[in-house]
């Protein structure tokens, strides 16, 4: 059995373990290992230096780059003096990076080496910026070891409240811009704490265990998986990005015990060519989620991986992470009926299937998936009217995903109500593409579907009509795309039309442009 923290917030988390484990150790990254004690140290080191710089109680601090130890720091310590760190996709383009500093009114920008001068462009070009810090030492700018150097001895900060913002994830709009979603440190650790909550067998962290973040902080499976370990008392390791033959060298040194990968990354990680000696024997669980696992697929991963649990996770990034578990018993070599699910409500979670007027629906009718937990977000930073459409009054959260319940509870997701594309595990809303596609002088109009794709789950696929006697051709549209959004969102396929088909309101039925695609599929999501 796993011992259960008392911790309210993510600074007292820390308290806790330096106090029951100490020496034990807390992250690695890149050969630098840091155990619970130190964790501590450093927290209340960088925390004084917040303070001096007047980052407390309420600010913003943008982390722009890839993974790192000190995110996690930097995190702690935002925690203890009431501040909310706000991770930004590195993969993003440099407008929509501006974009979420901006929206976020973020005082500091926090960025690892390889994007500094990209931070240096965006604190000169935001008025809002005041700080620049680098995550490592040795550049031109002062480091978070520096700040958590010279601010010693100051006075102990106001102690934070479990409702206190920590997180600010971006997740990208259906319609125009991404929303901030904040999450709280009740949403992050209420469920761990909590003695009423049978934490299920398969669940339980031992002190040998290990985690491992490939996954980007910027994303609930990067900043919530990374904190899963620090709740149990296990080590964690840090990836700075998901690199194959890093992650099969972590495991077969035995400092990785468990992972979450979305399928696609499965995928790349059985392909590499030192999987073959790779002594996976001591890994006890593999995640994973944004999509089901084809059942090839699977068989392939419990070869590759004998002796560990698999277990799929449903969640998003408004739920703090997973809501809903597939775990390991359900999951079959030769295929079952509950491996098409995604699973059923975790411990501590509620979820239902409700039909447009927020009625119960009996077990196997379609409706929205609506959820209710200590998980769910607190709100979206700045938008009361979306919050309020997302969350209602009595607690439950809309999801936007079209599915059914089966007799026992499992959830089976049939569509995304709001034509969301899961491309290897990074979602991709076709209004925001679409919007890029018509800034092109020669586009006259343009649809963006997900069609089936057997590395990425889903691809981009564009469908787009000419303006009258215009040339435009497949790499025109891909690579004019590539200069106006993230590459992950850009469309690998184009097709053209004389005209796009549209609903009496002028909507373009997406459904209708799907359709061949996914002939002859179960679902229309892959």
């Amino acid at each position: 059995m796993h011992q259960l923290h008392t911790a309210s917030t993510l600074d007292e988390l820390a308290d806790f373990w330096a106090e029951h484990r100490p020496d034990h150790v807390a992250y690695r990254f890149e050969g630098r290992v840091t155990n619970f004690a130190e964790v501590k140290e450093k927290m209340e080191a960088l925390a004084r230096g917040l303070q001096r710089a007047d980052l407390g109680s309420g600010k913003r601090i943008a982390w722009l780059g890839k993974n790192s130890d000190w995110y996690f720091i930097l995190l702690f310590a935002a925690a203890r003096v009431g501040a909310t760190i706000v991770p930004i996709g590195w993969r993003l383009a440099e407008p929509e990076m501006k974009f979420i500093v901006s929206d976020a009114e973020a005082e500091a920008i926090v960025a690892t080496p390889d994007f500094l001068d990209t931070g240096k462009a965006l604190a000169k070009s935001i008025d809002a910026v005041r700080v620049l810090w680098a995550s490592e030492d040795g550049g031109d700018v002062p480091s978070l070891g520096d700040i958590a150097a010279e601010a010693s001895g100051d006075d102990a900060p106001p102690k934070p409240d479990r409702g206190d913002a920590l997180v600010q994830l971006y997740t990208s709009g259906t319609t125009g811009n991404p929303k901030g979603v904040v999450l709280t440190h009740g949403n992050f650790l209420d469920l761990g704490r909590d003695p009423d909550i049978q934490t299920p067998d398969w669940d339980n962290w031992t002190e040998e265990e290990s985690g491992l973040i490939p996954m980007p902080v910027a994303h609930i499976a990067g900043t919530g998986y990374g904190l899963i370990p620090y709740n149990y008392g296990s080590a964690c390791t840090v990836t700075r990005e998901f690199d194959p033959g890093e992650i099969l060298d972590l495991i077969d040194r035995r400092e990785v015990t468990r992972f979450f990968l979305v399928p696609a990354a499965l995928q790349f990680l059985l392909q590499h060519p030192k999987m073959a000696e790779t002594d996976t024997s001591h890994v006890s669980q593999v995640g994973y989620g944004a999509s089901p696992i084809p059942l090839d697929l699977l068989r392939a991963c419990i070869k590759a991986f004998p002796n560990a649990g698999f277990v799929q996770s449903y969640g998003m990034t408004e739920t703090t992470g997973a809501v809903a578990i597939l775990p390991p018993d359900d999951h079959d070599p030769d295929g079952n009926e509950r491996m098409r699910s995604a699973g059923k409500a975790l411990p501590g979670c509620e979820i239902k299937v409700v039909d447009e007027d927020g009625n119960d629906l009996p077990p196997r009718e379609i409706g929205e998936v609506v959820t209710r937990s200590p998980k769910n977000m607190a709100y979206y930073w700045k938008q009361p009217e979306k919050t309020a459409e997302t969350v209602q009054d009595d607690g439950w959260l809309h999801t936007g995903d079209a599915g059914y319940m089966d007799e026992d509870g499992y959830v089976y997701i049939q569509d995304r109500i709001k034509d969301m594309i899961i491309s290897g595990g990074e979602n991709v809303y076709p209004a925001e593409v679409e919007n890029a596609l018509y800034s092109h002088p020669k586009v006259a109009d343009a649809a963006v579907i997900g069609v089936p794709d057997e590395k990425w789950g889903e691809a981009v696929k564009a469908v787009i009509v000419r303006q009258p006697g215009e040339e435009l051709s497949e790499d025109d549209v891909i690579a004019y795309s590539r200069t106006q959004i993230a590459a992950f969102k850009c469309p690998k396929s184009v097709d053209f039309l004389d005209m796009l088909p549209r609903n009496a309101s002028g909507k373009i039925l997406r459904k209708d442009l799907r359709a061949p695609y996914w002939e002859g599929k179960e679902r229309q999501v892959n």
